[in-house]
């Protein structure tokens, strides 16, 4: 028997740039961003086989993201949008977001061409549903979401090689989903456990925004931020990530009607700057202070 020669299995720089990326731009994560950096070593690998003939078909590359709101999953799915489309497997470095409103329809014969409309735009790359569970819902005998899901499930299986879909949401309703699916899940090939935020990681987020956006806190706004963190955690409809976005949005606009009220000269220190009562202004301490 001959002796084979070896080959070379060399990392694609342009897809090494988008998990570098990925990296910076997510704090935490660390089981997800492990598994992406698997899926994308898998593709690689199988990119090279497929091109020497070693298997023919196209693996499944539908996924499923779950997890608390708030903790990156579309970020993440826009990322794997590009790689996909850089590895081949997509023709577009493309990602369309849906939820039940535009797949669903409200009456009989609305329901079909809203689905089709959506898929017709997420063809050749990625989409995205997010809240996926709330498709189907069994209470309701004449709703019209098991329409989408019978249109979903041919086009998953039929043009897999032009359309990959990521289902996203809550880790127990999404179980509830695919238990009452289960053609949708022998579809999903990965599935992905988003784990939630703690504290450190929320604050850390919270600085990057900031930063991001030319603002910056006192070091006495620094523990009143945290502060606000631990209350905010403990309250119902927390969405991490996403919380903490809106929360930062209300404190620049106290920083700027606290300008604006004092008027007179501003210095470019003021105008970059939250204080510590910027934030316990928020009404999270007052209900607490009011509190019996």
């Amino acid at each position: 028997m001959g002796e084979e020669k070896a080959l070379a299995l060399v990392k694609n720089p342009e897809v090494e740039a988008v998990l570098e990326a990925l990296d910076k731009e997510l704090v935490g994560l660390a089981p997800v961003k492990r598994r992406i950096r698997e899926i994308a070593a898998y593709l690689s690998v199988d990119k090279l086989r497929r091109e020497l003939n070693l298997v023919a078909d196209r693996p499944t590359l539908h996924m499923a993201f779950v997890g608390p709101p708030g903790t990156g999953k579309t970020t993440v799915a826009m990322r794997m949008a590009t790689i996909l489309h850089r590895l081949g497997y997509i023709r577009r470095d493309h990602l369309v977001v849906a939820s039940r409103d535009d797949l669903v329809g409200q009456y009989i014969g609305h329901t079909a061409p809203k689905t089709k409309e959506v898929l017709k735009r997420a063809m050749g790359g990625v989409l995205f549903i997010d809240e996926a569970y709330s498709l189907y819902r069994a209470e309701n005998e004449r709703d019209y979401g098991q329409e989408t899901i019978e249109i979903l499930l041919q086009v998953m299986e039929n043009q897999r090689e032009d359309l990959v879909v990521i289902l996203a949401g809550y880790k127990d309703r999404m179980e509830e989903f695919f238990a009452l699916n289960p053609g949708m899940r022998s579809r999903i090939a990965h599935h992905i456990e988003f784990p939630p935020y703690n504290l450190e990681e929320l604050y850390q987020i919270g600085l990057i925004m900031l930063e991001k956006q030319g603002y910056r806190l006192t070091p006495e706004a620094e523990v009143a931020f945290k502060e606000y963190l631990e209350r905010r955690m403990e309250r119902p409809n927390f969405a991490y990530a996403r919380s903490v976005r809106n929360a930062i949005d209300r404190f620049k606009l106290r920083q700027a009607y606290r300008l604006y009220q004092k008027a007179g000269p501003v210095t470019p220190e003021e105008l970059v700057t939250i204080t510590a009562d910027d934030i316990y202004a928020s009404s999270l301490f007052k209900e607490e202070e009011h509190a019996p």
